[in-house]
């Protein structure tokens, strides 16, 4: 029997015991594949598909609060500043609270000329441009709801009213965008924002965010600064960062989630350590006879300790590798369910498994080391008058 299999028939001693170890790993490097790569996505800044020559200008002290449509023609102004557009969010819900997407009223040919990531047909893009209630939407959500273009979208407001009091709005849907980008487009219903403007109860003449090109990524700094320093002293100051920055920023307000992770995974595998390293401990006591006996058919002292190491090590790897494997299996599903929340793309990419693996590998030396310290150091005698 090789050395492989004789570690893998010694773990299959206890069948029940090795399982619900490989099952506890398991648990514990699924959590560690997803919080650490949700970790990395919030660091790295939410949805960060962001150009490097855009700037994103909000209201100074929150995001929520609104800014002067007058505003445009300043910034537009300023040097560096190539183009400029805006947003503003809507809220609302499709037939279902859990029908969740964002949804924006925007420039038509200004939003598809500051993001040319997003692709749109051009006979769809000015039906867009040219259609007061128009509406388009990316391919997948037209897939997921069934939608085709020509269908009424009901869409109820949480937020802004009609001026006539009703919350039932309903556009037309004109079109649909897809995205050079992998994996697509966070799912943003896009509508015309003259309509949004002339029909709400309130809050006319405003928006919600800019989203400004610069001709020079380099000089982002500058020009994030001179467009602050311009609304300084104004009713409505405005804070500029750009496009990743904001995300990060973002990202922040939630909470240190890199603190959060870790205090979590800690905890999960000081929890593992001890787990593991009984049950390592309880294999060696129950087999320290046939550990003699391999000592004197002439196994070195050496190779019995490499024997038990292996098993620990192999015992670890499996939970781990397994685990790792379930997480990006669940990969997609997790994306669809963010992708609903409009946050961006969550993507577990080789660095989060790489790290995990080695983890996995380096936690089966950690609690195989006492083990195989104390089958090398052995003493045949003294282990055969324990049997």
């Amino acid at each position: 029997m090789s050395a492989l299999g004789l570690i893998w028939a010694n773990l299959q001693r206890r069948k029940i015991r090795t399982y619900l170890t490989i099952f506890s790993l398991l648990v514990a490097f699924l959590l560690f594949t997803v919080l650490r790569t949700v970790a990395v996505w919030f660091e790295q800044g939410i949805g960060d598909t962001g150009g490097v020559d855009r700037l994103v200008v909000t209201a100074k002290y929150s995001i929520i609060e609104s800014l002067p449509i007058s505003q445009r023609a300043e910034i537009l102004a300023v040097d560096g500043v190539e183009a400029i557009t805006h947003m503003t969010w809507f809220g609302g819900n499709y037939q279902d609270p859990r029908n969740f997407f964002p949804k924006y009223p925007v420039e038509p040919l200004g939003y598809f000329e500051m993001f040319p990531e997003y692709i749109i047909d051009p006979d769809q893009l000015n039906a867009f441009a040219n259609t007061r209630t128009g509406a388009v939407a990316p391919a997948g959500m037209l897939e997921q709801y069934g939608w085709q273009v020509g269908d009424k979208i009901p869409i109820e407001a949480d937020i802004y009213p009609m001026s006539d009091g009703s919350r039932l709005w309903e556009f037309d849907l004109v079109g649909s965008y897809t995205t050079e980008a992998e994996g697509g487009p966070p799912p943003v219903f896009l509508f015309h924002y003259d309509f949004f403007d002339e029909a709400r109860q309130f809050g006319q003449g405003s928006v919600g965010w800019w989203t400004v090109r610069i001709g020079d990524p380099e000089r982002a700094p500058e020009i994030s600064s001179t467009i602050d320093t311009l609304f300084e002293n104004s009713l409505n100051p405005v804070k500029s960062a750009t496009e990743d920055e904001f995300g990060r920023q973002f990202a922040a307000q939630i909470g240190d989630i890199g603190l959060i992770t870790t205090g979590i995974l800690s905890a999960v595998f000081f929890t593992i350590l001890l787990l593991t390293a009984n049950t390592m401990s309880q294999a060696l006591r129950e087999r320290i006879p046939e550990l003699a006996v391999l000592k004197t058919v002439g196994f070195s002292n050496l190779k019995v300790a490499m024997i038990v190491l292996g098993e620990s090590v192999l015992l670890c790897a499996l939970g781990g590798l397994l685990g790792i494997a379930l997480a990006v299996l669940a990969a997609p599903g997790i994306n669809q369910a963010m992708a609903s929340t409009g946050l961006g793309l969550f993507i577990i990419g080789w660095e989060v498994p790489a790290i995990a693996a080695g983890l996995a590998v380096l936690l089966g030396v950690a609690v195989g080391t006492s083990p195989a310290w104390s089958a090398n150091r052995l003493s045949i005698a003294d282990a055969l008058r324990r049997s």
